[in-house]
């Protein structure tokens, strides 16, 4: 990375940051009578470490690429105007303490590899596509592992125990201190094939549902987040898996899930709008008594982001209702590989290909988090760098807050662009700790001098409002991607340890031998000085 250093100022990109807090603009639609979606079974399984030793691993030796399916008709999002918040200042590294970095699941015969995980009381669980592996959090031993992903849903009969079709999701509920688990099955009829723990356990045992989501709509790129009320879900139609039709955003009765009882599920349709995705809570403090969940996507400017407002009721689902969108005011970006259409542009050494950017979406998780004077969400996307750098890619992330605890409305706190002068930085994920210090991973990739690797930044309150300290790299790539269809990641993940509530787990794709399917993934740990 850049070896000047500079000292810790607040630079004019950063004033124009704290500038740009422009109330949003209430112009919204409410959707009402969400769509009621009754399971199509639920049973309480056996000990995971039990089903494990039943469910034979995927065969590595057959290679699938995972479709890459193009979404809406493109919208140029280039601005004319310089990136007003491109980080020029370069602070000393990131004032983190390194704990675990050890290599998670390597290549499973599927690309991208969807790389998902999260961390509980004593494990981490890291979900990569078709298998996954379950870690003591502490010292990274394996506990369990490797294992088909359909292994949670064996005995359970139907296409949830037949199907492993990937695209995971895995999330630690910190107040119930439960695993929620999720794969969607890909094949008409498609489901959403859904477990909660029954204990804090990885490896016991699982509440298990089935949710039908129709027989016409590939129901793609699915990504659930914890709230008090609910399990939130949203996801991307294509119908008969080809067309985009919109979005869908859905709310699972936590309640019923955790008891173990028979459970529905309710959804609204989004026909105009790209993929809305849920809020997922982190930290101690619920939200407000009744808040709804927050659903965020970019919007069709160069200068906003969208929230809408999910309020579900269990008892009288005609009471339910899917607000938005209200449009937040951002500093302006260019979004890269912008002609809509084509995402693969992100460099690496020759001969690799170029790689996916996936800049045309914010990327999961969406962290939640609420401290009592007010609420937080950090969010984070791919763009184009501004001035000072000759990269491809540069990631933008948002602190965004309400002051009015429970009011919904939420302004621009920060924001910032991460770039480097000559790596590209995507595939980014985001998340806050207690004390407010931000971590941020990234995937690093340049034409000439940098293999694909793991990368993380993140800040202190103390920092200069917009700004990124120094980076970390957390493994080097010692190889590049070839002729694998220049997918790469699709999602990471930055969770935190609800133990002490200041640990960081990130887990990120690599790649560590030149070749096609040859990814590698890493998981690190790490927490702020400043955080006790």
């Amino acid at each position: 990375m850049q070896s000047t250093r500079l000292p810790r100022v607040l630079s004019v990109l950063s004033l124009a940051c704290m500038l740009l807090l422009v109330l949003p603009t209430y112009a919204q639609e409410v959707l009402r009578g969400a769509r009621v979606i009754p399971e199509v079974k639920h049973d309480i399984s056996l000990p995971l470490r039990d089903m494990a030793r039943m469910t034979p691993l995927p065969d590595s030796r057959v290679f699938r690429i995972v479709p890459n399916l193009p979404g809406a008709p493109g919208r140029p999002m280039v601005s004319n105007v310089p990136d007003p918040v491109a980080q020029q200042v370069v602070l000393p590294d990131v004032s983190t303490t390194n704990l675990l970095n050890f290599d998670g699941q390597a290549a499973d015969g599927v690309a991208p590899p969807d790389t998902e995980g999260s961390v509980g009381t004593t494990q981490y669980v890291q979900w990569v596509n078709l298998v996954y592996n379950v870690y003591d959090k502490t010292t990274g031993a394996k506990i369990l592992g490797p294992v088909g992903g359909n292994a949670f849903w064996s005995g359970f009969g139907g296409s949830c125990q037949s199907s492993n079709s990937g695209d995971p999701i895995i999330i630690f509920d910190k107040q119930a201190q439960r695993w929620l688990v999720a794969q969607n099955v890909f094949s008409s009829p498609y489901m959403a094939c859904v477990a909660v723990s029954t204990s804090s356990d990885a490896t016991g045992t699982y509440n298990r549902y089935a949710f039908s989501l129709g027989t016409q709509n590939f129901p793609d790129y699915p990504k659930w987040g914890v709230w008090s009320d609910a399990y939130y879900l949203g996801y991307r139609n294509f119908l008969n898996g080809a067309v985009e039709t919109g979005s869908q955003a859905c709310a699972a009765d936590r309640t019923k899930m955790l008891a173990g009882s028979a459970a529905t599920m309710q959804c609204f349709t989004k026909s105009s709008q790209l993929e809305v995705f849920p809020a997922d809570w982190d930290g101690a403090t619920a939200p407000p008594a009744g808040s709804p969940n927050y659903s965020f996507n970019l919007g069709n400017t160069t200068n906003a982001i969208n929230i809408y407002q999910f309020h579900v009721d269990f008892v009288t689902p005609t009471n339910s209702t899917f607000t938005g969108p209200v449009s937040i005011s951002v500093p302006t970006f260019s979004e890269i590989c912008s002609n809509g259409t084509s995402r693969p542009c992100v460099p690496q050494p020759s001969p690799g290909e170029k790689l996916d950017s996936l800049g045309n979406r914010l990327m999961y998780r969406f962290a939640y988090r609420n401290f009592g004077d007010h609420e937080a969400i950090v969010l984070t996307h791919t763009v184009k760098p501004g001035t000072g750098s000759t990269a491809t890619a540069a990631t933008r992330w948002y602190e965004l807050r309400s002051t009015s605890v429970g009011s919904g409305v939420f302004t621009v706190f920060q924001s910032g662009t991460f770039q480097h002068s000559k790596f590209s930085l995507w595939m980014p994920s985001i998340a806050m700790d207690k004390a407010g210090d931000i971590a941020l991973g990234v995937s690093g990739s340049a034409a000439a001098t940098l293999d694909p690797s793991v990368i993380y930044t993140g800040r202190v309150p103390t920092d200069a409002l917009g700004m990124m300290e120094g980076p970390k790299v957390v493994i080097k790539g010692t190889g590049v991607q070839t002729s694998t269809s220049n997918r790469w990641g699709d999602y990471s993940d930055m969770s935190i340890d609800p133990t002490d509530d200041c640990t960081f787990f990130y887990t990120q794709e690599y790649i560590k031998t030149t070749g096609s399917f040859h990814w590698a993934t890493r998981i690190n740990s790490f927490k702020f000085n400043n955080c006790h």
